[in-house]
């Protein structure tokens, strides 16, 4: 004879199979999300300028990797990618802006760590760029390897995990070093005038400003990666909805591109028999609806900026300025780390 415990969870069991796909889903009240409809768009904060993850173009309009996930936001919830609006915020300013309701999402290159999570009224959502910081140095300094840098003088972003890093990794090798920390531009200035041997942040950052410098081909970066980077967008905590529209924009971008639904495919993917393709793109179940946006959410996301790999091609990859290669950010089918959770 059953148990009533055991009956119960029978029942339960058996009423989640009988059920239609998506009826669990129920609608959540976000209250970020109800600023943003009642406001009319979203706000996210942003670098100043970082080529490849979020620069303006001549005409004052923003580009780039991060800004990508912010037009998909904006289009979830409006249908219009240029309801998204940007705020360039520092390294030392841009977790203050976001805990204070300044933005409603930080986008910009933000490394997911413990102590960040713990305590500051933040959440790291979603990783969608793998980096690793290391050094640039001009060639005429004639050093090939970071392990060489015994006495350097090093400018860092003052406020950052790179300056943390650079304290870790010089201490771990036992050697000595002068730290010089500014602003990320001035950091880069003090460097290109010559006030530092070295110039440390994030790799795929260090591709991107060493364009901006007065003779690129004068620089090398250093071959040692000193550390994880694991980026991606934060929210406020407290917000659970919110989050989670968030997490699953960034997972969207990657499974789309995992099944191979692209911006030039979406119109006729909606019409393909794949059931799994079916239920990622809101043609089954009501998932968008319990998020608080349109069923069809994914779909205007990849009509406006494409999937991952597209994104990422566009900004960073060999069809860029920057050509950086996907290394960990291919997919997991492809030998990288990039993996979406199941849509169901």
């Amino acid at each position: 004879m059953k148990t009533p415990i055991i009956a119960a969870a029978a029942a339960v069991a058996a009423l989640a199979l009988s059920m239609p796909l998506g009826a669990f889903a129920q609608a959540q009240t976000s209250p970020t999300l109800t600023r943003i409809k009642e406001r009319g768009h979203v706000i996210c904060g942003t670098s100043p300028g970082v080529a490849g993850f979020s620069i303006q173009d001549a005409a004052g309009r923003w580009n780039g990797f991060d800004i990508d996930i912010c037009r998909a936001l904006a289009v979830a919830i409006f249908g219009d990618q240029d309801k998204a609006k940007f705020v360039p915020l520092t390294s030392k300013d841009r977790l203050i802006a976001l805990q204070g309701g300044e933005i409603d999402v930080l986008p910009r290159t933000t490394t997911w760590t413990l102590s960040r999570n713990l305590g500051q009224g933040v959440t790291f959502t979603a990783v969608n760029y793998y980096d690793g910081q290391g050094f640039m140095v001009t060639k005429k300094l004639g050093v090939d390897s970071a392990t060489k840098l015994d006495g350097a003088s090093v400018c860092v972003a003052q406020g950052t995990t790179s300056e943390l890093n650079l304290a870790d990794y010089f201490r771990k090798l036992n050697m000595k070093y002068e730290v010089a920390a500014f602003t990320s531009e001035e950091a880069l200035k003090a460097y290109e005038s010559g006030r530092c041997d070295a110039y440390t942040t994030d790799i795929s950052a260090l591709s991107a400003v060493k364009l901006k410098l007065q003779d690129p081909d004068a620089h090398v970066i250093l071959p040692e990666v000193i550390s994880k980077e694991p980026l991606g967008p934060w929210v406020r905590t407290g917000d659970e909805s919110w989050f989670n529209l968030v997490r699953w924009t960034v997972a969207a971008l990657v499974n789309a591109e995992e099944l191979g639904v692209t911006q030039a495919n979406i119109s006729e993917m909606t019409k393909s028999s794949n059931p799994e393709i079916k239920r990622f793109l809101g043609l089954d179940g009501k998932f968008g609806e319990a998020m608080g946006v349109g069923n069809d959410w994914v779909v205007r996301i990849i009509a406006a900026v494409g999937n991952y790999g597209e994104s990422f091609e566009r900004h960073l990859g060999m069809h860029s300025r920057l050509k950086l290669p996907r290394g960990p950010n291919a997919l997991w089918t492809s030998g990288g780390l990039q993996y979406s959770p199941p849509f169901r």
